[in-house]
């Protein structure tokens, strides 16, 4: 009851940055098969989104059951084995790993801190927080539920991830950003077989909010999204002094877009730590590696960075992380890196000097 409590909590929560976009009730008269004294996963009361303004959706409608019976849709017979879950568990067996699997996410765009302002103050833009994890997208069909990378290959997933996303009963692809044991939602793109990619964010992130709402799921989470400047401010400065990855802003009004635009786009990213992907050169004594970048002219050092005891030993020509202060202008070293673990979402060919942030008295200098 306690977790069904927190979700209801939490879907009011999300519902309410999305006014007045949405209209609300609590009746449960108005749900077919459910008598006033039935209670779900959230009790008695029950919640739905009933409609949206006409002059802002086009009168869609949009409906959902918060704690309805159905919530646990296949969770019994995904665990019935045990646990684990991975005997009968979806996409638990390496042989689909790799395979192509059709799904392209929308990667963004770097901006600078003066644009960031701006769209702080632009009533067109909301903000997530940008999470130090992996992108991920899950696509359910029917019983089947499928992990697919930033470079739209089939991976493995975590049980709790496929349980959570087994107990909503619906055909759908979420996009979103794994970390650890949480799988944070930022954007619904299918639905019972209609691509939602054409429809505003606004439109998707309520759809979202539905389909969260539908199903206990303590190991997703919907990223919160803020639409005042004054919400935007606050997290933004909340995320920056916290030291934490970055923000996105998008355009509410904006459809989902597949691939990277070459400028621009309605999907934008701000870091505040800096980070990008190298290939490692060689492997050195005491568990340090040489890194190098792909520039202009071949291949060059971005110097050196130190594995930590808790991560295990990359290879010569594996993709790795690292996060850095910044890097100079003259060489392209990288200055106190860190390594944050291997990438097997991202190729060498993507590992290019673009990516650096070079100290800023260097880059002033040379302008």
């Amino acid at each position: 009851m306690l977790a069904g409590k927190y979700a209801l909590d939490e879907f009011r929560a999300n519902l309410s940055r999305l006014e007045p976009y949405v209209e609300t009730r609590s009746d449960v008269s108005d749900f077919p098969n459910r008598g006033p004294n039935q209670a779900g996963a959230f009790g008695n009361t029950l919640e739905s989104v009933v409609g949206v303004k006409k002059e802002t959706f086009r009168g869609a409608i949009l409906s959902t059951e918060v704690g309805a019976s159905y919530s646990r849709h296949k969770y019994d017979e995904v665990t019935a084995s045990g646990d684990s879950g991975e005997s009968d568990t979806p996409y638990q067996h390496t042989e689909h790993a790799g395979r192509a699997t059709g799904l392209v996410p929308m990667l963004l765009n770097a901006i600078e801190p003066e644009e960031a302002a701006q769209l702080l103050q632009n009533p067109d833009w909301c903000m997530q927080e940008k999470f130090d994890g992996r992108r991920l997208l899950i696509e359910k069909t029917g019983d089947k539920i499928v992990g697919c990378n930033r470079r739209g290959l089939a991976i493995s997933l975590p049980f709790p991830f496929i349980r959570d996303v087994a107990r909503i009963q619906r055909d759908l692809v979420f996009d979103g950003e794994s970390v650890g044991d949480t799988f944070h939602v930022f954007d619904l793109l299918e639905l019972d077989g209609e691509d939602l990619r054409p429809r505003p964010l606004k439109q998707r992130l309520l759809e979202l909010i539905n389909v969260l709402a539908s199903a206990q799921r303590p190991n997703l989470s919907m990223i919160h999204t803020t639409f005042s400047t004054g919400d935007k401010t606050r997290l933004f400065e909340e995320i920056r002094q916290g030291r934490r990855e970055g923000v996105v802003f998008k355009r509410i009004d904006a459809p989902y877009v597949p691939g990277r635009p070459n400028s621009g786009g309605n999907a934008l990213k701000h870091k505040f730590t800096a980070t990008l992907s190298a290939v490692v050169d060689r492997l050195n004594a005491q568990r340090s590696v040489s890194l190098k970048l792909r520039g202009a002219r071949g291949w060059q050092t971005a110097g050196n960075v130190t594995i930590p005891a808790n991560q295990p030993l990359p290879q010569a020509g594996d993709v790795v992380e690292v996060r850095y202060l910044y890097a100079f202008q003259e060489s392209g070293v990288l200055f106190q890196p860190v390594c944050l673990g291997v990438r097997t979402d991202v190729t060498a060919a993507e590992c290019g000097t673009r990516q650096l942030k070079f100290k800023p008295s260097d880059t002033d200098e040379g302008a």
